[in-house]
Formats: structure tokens, C-alpha cells, sequence
């Protein structure tokens, strides 16, 4: 949780740093929207296999090394927008960087997970371990992610804003690139190798885990549905400056509170789903995506800056225990062995729809208006959260059993992937 802490932080640092240059040095929206797509969007369709390489190594260090290569190519990027800028130069190393990102993120995700089970197993000894406790520590570690995600959604603009204007770019960029080096040292010793990665090659690897999603129609509703819903979630990107300005006329204060407000909610939010173990995942993923929905139609109508924070700390907070418990869904439904590949593609998942909500919450606001695009947005993340009520993804049986794990890791016949409705 603390190396994952430490890289967030660093990660706004460097997030704050390349927009502000990009269009510094442009002043154009456009460039500053390559830049989001060099990072997520291209990156995303290179991470699965990325993961899948990674894991086939049972050498330690292989996720440290994922660090040090962002470290690198950070690095890099502070060097060249201290000597010369270049904007082609820029996106090719923001989708290096954000390449490694994204498979750092869904491995150590994966490991995480992995560490709380057998650290439940350790506690129950020889008898084995209750699929029930197996499943409340997978989500405690995903709990407790959550919470460091939402630590540095709420410090990590706020500190990143100040440090860039006070230091410079090439500066934050180096604080940036000094915490990817922090977290290589921190998890060091950690190997995020997969059991059967010794059987398969990387190609035959990313098939298994790609046939499993078809054959497991509640995993693939569930990745359907949030990519509907992330979709809509992330209209607010490019419309939240104009609505807080043009249609509150809140000022550039008012609109650091307005996303101040929802980042505490995101914190709220998490520490909500930590106290909420012994509840339906099902129930859980439902009232965060219905929260977020609502939040936006308190956007679309709010007259006032007091009542859009109001709506905003509700949508907050169930953005903080829709993805938690989007993870927690996920891995229950996938054997362990595939948790990194898996985590992988919900990272992709996560790194495409916000440019595709990006550009729909944009156009939209042109053509109406920020309240409009908000309302749009709300409509269409409380009309997806049908879709979380259909899916089978009730309570874990109190009194089944998990395996004991062989060799200080879980079994890949893992109980945990035989969910009703799945193969």
C-alpha cells in the first residue's frame, strides 16, 4: 500500500508537470488531449502482454524493474523539456512511461490480493482457510489500496500545483521520477511470477485468459457493464473547468473546490468499502455507480456552488467503492493464477473509456452546454447501473472452505473462480 501511495503521488507530480508544459509550449487543448491518449489509450493496448511477460519471469524484481523503467523514461522527459521540447518526443516517451504504468498498477494490484490470501491461509494453518475469510482479505487489500489512491487524489493536484510553478517542470518531473525509484526499492523482493507461466509462452498465455473472459459470461457482463459505465463517469475531464466557471460562476476557486470536494468523497468512499467486507459485492458496485449517476444530475441542476459540492461529495464517495469493488469482483471471479492478466485488462479498460468519455463529454458540452453534458453523463451512469443489479454476485458461502496453499501460494484451482453462472 505505501509503494503504491508513494507512486500515485509521484504520478500527479508528473501529470501536472507535462500538461502544463505541453501547453505551455503549444497552447493547444489538442496537444494536452495527445498527451492523455499517448498515456492511457495507447499504453492500454500493450499492457496485457507487458503483464503476461513480466509474470512468465520467476525471477525476483521484474515489477521493480517496470519502476525503474519509468524512472527512465521521467527522467528523459525532464531532460528534454529543460533543453529542447519536442511534441513528438513527448508522446512517445508518455506512452513508454504509461505502458509500464499501467502493468506496474495491475501487478501489483494482483499481488496484493495474492499476499492478503495467504496471509489468511498462514492464519488458519494446516486446516485451510474459509472462502469467506479469503475473500474479506482480498478485499481489505483492496480496501486499503483505495484509501492510498484516494490520499493522493485528494494532496496530489494540490501539491503538484504548487511545486511546478515554485520548482519548474523538469523539476516535478524529477520528484516524479524519484518516487518510481522509492517504489523499485520497496518491492524489490516482490515476484509477481504466475504458476503456469513456466508451461506457456506469453502468446499462448494472453489466449488463456482471453478464452476464459468468453467463457465466463459473468465476468464479461461485468467488464461489459463498467465499460459503459466509465464511459459516462468520465465526461467530467474536459467539462468541469467551463461548468464551474461559465455555468457557477465560481471563479478558478470554485472550481479547485468543486474537484477538492470530490476527491474527499473518493476518500470517504474507501474507507466505506473497507467497513463494508461482510456486504454483497453485487450491492456495493450497484449503489456506487447509482451515487456517481445522481451526482452528475445534481451537477446538471445545481444553481449554486454550495448545492454542486453537496452532489459532488455523494459522487465521490461512490466513486470510491464502485472501482474497489469492481477489483474485488473481478478477482472473485477469476482464478489466481489469471488475476494479473485480468487486472491487466481492467486496467486497459480503464485507461480507453476515459478517452472516449473525454471526447463525448467534450463535444457535447460545444454543442449545449456544461449542464448539459452533465446531464447526459447522469442519465447514462444511472441507466447502466441496471446492468450491475442483473449479475449474479451475491455473498461467498459462510462455511465453504479454500485449500491451504502449496509452496506459500494458492492453488490455481481456486473455488473462488466457480461462481454461478461462469464455467
Amino acid at each position: 500500500m505505501l509503494a503504491y501511495t508513494v507512486n500515485r503521488l509521484g504520478t500527479w507530480f508528473g501529470y501536472v508537470a507535462l500538461a502544463i508544459a505541453v501547453f505551455d509550449h503549444t497552447h493547444s487543448a489538442v496537444a494536452v488531449a495527445a498527451l492523455l491518449v499517448a498515456g492511457q489509450v495507447l499504453s492500454a493496448f500493450l499492457v496485457p502482454a507487458v503483464v503476461a511477460r513480466i509474470e512468465a519471469s520467476s525471477a525476483r524484481g521484474g515489477l521493480s524493474g517496470l519502476y525503474l523503467f519509468q524512472a527512465i523514461a521521467t527522467t528523459a522527459l525532464a531532460v528534454l523539456l529543460f533543453w529542447h521540447f519536442s511534441l513528438p518526443a513527448v508522446l512517445v516517451l508518455v506512452a513508454l512511461d504509461g505502458t509500464a504504468a499501467l502493468a506496474a498498477s495491475a501487478l501489483l494490484r494482483a499481488s496484493a490480493a495474492r499476499s492478503a490470501r495467504e496471509s489468511a491461509s498462514e492464519l488458519h494453518g494446516a486446516g485451510g482457510v474459509l472462502e469467506a475469510d479469503a475473500i474479506e482479505a482480498e478485499r481489505s487489500a483492496n480496501a486499503a489500496l483505495n484509501i492510498g489512491f484516494a490520499t493522493t487524489f485528494t494532496l496530489g493536484p494540490a501539491l503538484a500545483g504548487l511545486a511546478v510553478p515554485a520548482f519548474g517542470v523538469p523539476a516535478a518531473l524529477l520528484i516524479d521520477a524519484a518516487s518510481f525509484v522509492v517504489c523499485a526499492a520497496m518491492l524489490l523482493d516482490l515476484t509477481p511470477h504466475a504458476e503456469d507461466a513456466e508451461t506457456s509462452s506469453v502468446r499462448a498465455r494472453l489466449q488463456a485468459a482471453w478464452q476464459y473472459i468468453n467463457e465466463a459470461p459473468t465476468l464479461r457482463r461485468l467488464l461489459l457493464a463498467e465499460g459503459f459505465a466509465l464511459t459516462f463517469f468520465t465526461f467530467s475531464g474536459p467539462v468541469e473547468v467551463a461548468y464551474a466557471k461559465a455555468s457557477l460562476h465560481a471563479g478558478d476557486a470554485g472550481y479547485g473546490l468543486l474537484v477538492g470536494v470530490w476527491g474527499l468523497g473518493v476518500a470517504i468512499g474507501s474507507i466505506v468499502f473497507a467497513r463494508s467486507v461482510g456486504r454483497s459485492i453485487g450491492v456495493l458496485l450497484t449503489a456506487g455507480t447509482l451515487a456517481v449517476g445522481l451526482a452528475y444530475l445534481g451537477w446538471a441542476a445545481a444553481p449554486s456552488l454550495a448545492l454542486a459540492c453537496g452532489a459532488g461529495l455523494v459522487g465521490g464517495i461512490g466513486n470510491g467503492v464502485q472501482w474497489a469493488s469492481l477489483i474485488s469482483a473481478v478477482q472473485r471471479l477469476t482464478p489466481q493464477h489469471l488475476h494479473g492478466r485480468l487486472m491487466g485488462a481492467v486496467e486497459s479498460l480503464g485507461a480507453i473509456c476515459p478517452a472516449i468519455g473525454f471526447s463525448l463529454g467534450g463535444a457535447i458540452t460545444v454543442l449545449s452546454s456544461p449542464r448539459g453534458a452533465f446531464l447526459v453523463a447522469g442519465v447514462g451512469a444511472t441507466v447502466g447501473t441496471a446492468a450491475f443489479i442483473r449479475l449474479p454476485l451475491g455473498a461467498p458461502a459462510a462455511g465453504s472452505h479454500l485449500p491451504p496453499a502449496e509452496g506459500g501460494r494458492e492453488s490455481e484451482s481456486s473455488p473462488l473462480a466457480a461462481l454461478p453462472g461462469d464455467s
